[in-house]
């Protein structure tokens, strides 16, 4: 149903080319040095290497992005239509205009502001076909030294710093792809089994219309077009994603202060950036759901930080230790509870430690 040319052609144009020069740090010398930061802050030790960074255009990002969501969403769009009986020609020609074009403006929105990517298909069968990228877009981090007045090596280094913690999470930590995988295949079928129910036309009760009105007052696009058990699994999608973005954002920088003496400035800026959007890009990042995003940031560094300062950096390695042991939503904003129910202090370690000989 998606014509992946057009949305191409569709996003290219949205993401346009961007204006400001291209940074020249050595992005490989940063991310090998920020290998070695990551991997002794953190104690995971990647099973595979992880991918070379690469500096790529926006029209290059747009299209390895593009690519990644054909793989996920063609085979459930295919199987759609072939449930639409004598109706598919027609519904296929209407939705698929609708989708490519929503499809190629959100990606190309998207790509006028991303500055780096650790870039992998979430498909398990997919992965050897897709091997992992460690993305760079270079005239989307020019501008951003620009507008933050900042140096352009600290500022790539930090950037740097948070991209390759996300490459070692995932070749760290052996259960995560899975994990996410499976959360990613649980959603598309849930919406594969919504577009195969049969429609009856209508007229909205009361309540209906009051609760679209009130989503949409939100700015929650979302809660609109999924059902109930949808937004559970998009809950535990957002736990993990707050998780692993958090968790970015608390290692990015507890390792950075001896490299980034500006680390405090370009904290401020980066913060200000993602929180002062145009009334326009405010709007269609909501109607996304991309504020999502920020609140991820916001509440999964909170959480890292709290619980590293209650109990240590190995209570962010435990963090890892299973799929079971990730926090609630819930848990995110009361990280005492998941220290509660993950690591009492009974079965704390350091409760456990055999005495001093020479006491």
């Amino acid at each position: 149903m998606i014509d992946w040319i057009i949305a191409n052609r569709i996003a290219t144009f949205v993401a346009g080319t961007g204006e400001a020069s291209p940074p020249k740090a050595d992005l490989t010398a940063l991310a090998a040095e920020a290998e070695t930061r990551v991997v002794a802050y953190t104690g995971l030790t990647p099973a595979r290497p992880i991918p070379p960074p690469e500096g790529i255009t926006r029209k290059e990002w747009v299209a390895t992005n593009l690519d990644s969501m054909r793989l996920l969403l063609d085979p459930v769009l295919q199987r759609a239509g072939d449930n639409l009986g004598p109706l598919k020609p027609a519904m296929e020609i209407g939705m698929g205009i609708v989708l490519s074009t929503e499809i190629g403006v959100v990606v190309g929105y998207l790509g006028q502001r991303v500055l780096g990517q650790y870039e992998l298909v979430l498909l398990d069968e997919a992965v050897e076909d897709r091997p992992p990228r460690l993305l760079f877009v270079l005239p989307n981090l020019g501008q951003a030294v620009q507008a933050f007045g900042a140096e352009e090596e600290q500022f790539m280094t930090w950037v740097t710093l948070h991209e390759v913690t996300h490459a070692v999470q995932f070749a760290g930590v052996p259960w995560l792809h899975a994990h996410m995988g499976g959360l990613v295949r649980e959603l598309l079928k849930s919406a594969e089994v919504r577009l195969d129910a049969p429609r009856k036309l209508r007229v909205p009760s009361t309540d209906e219309v009051k609760r679209v009105l009130g989503h949409l007052r939100n700015g929650d696009l979302i809660s609109i077009v999924t059902t109930t058990p949808e937004r559970e699994t998009l809950d535990r999608v957002q736990s993990v994603m707050a998780v692993v973005e958090g968790h970015a954002e608390h290692v990015m920088d507890a390792v950075a202060p001896d490299l980034l003496p500006s680390l405090p400035k370009l904290r401020a800026a980066l913060d200000r950036r993602r929180k002062s959007q145009s009334g326009l890009s405010r709007l269609v990042a909501r109607l996304l759901g991309l504020e999502l995003k920020l609140r991820q940031y916001e509440q999964g560094k909170f959480f890292c930080d709290a619980i590293v300062r209650e109990r240590g950096p190995e209570a962010l390695r435990h963090l890892w230790s299973g799929p079971e042991v990730l926090p609630t939503l819930a848990e995110l904003r009361d990280p005492q509870a998941w220290l509660d129910r993950t690591m009492p202090r009974e079965l704390d370690p350091a409760q456990h430690s055999e005495p001093d000989a020479a006491a």
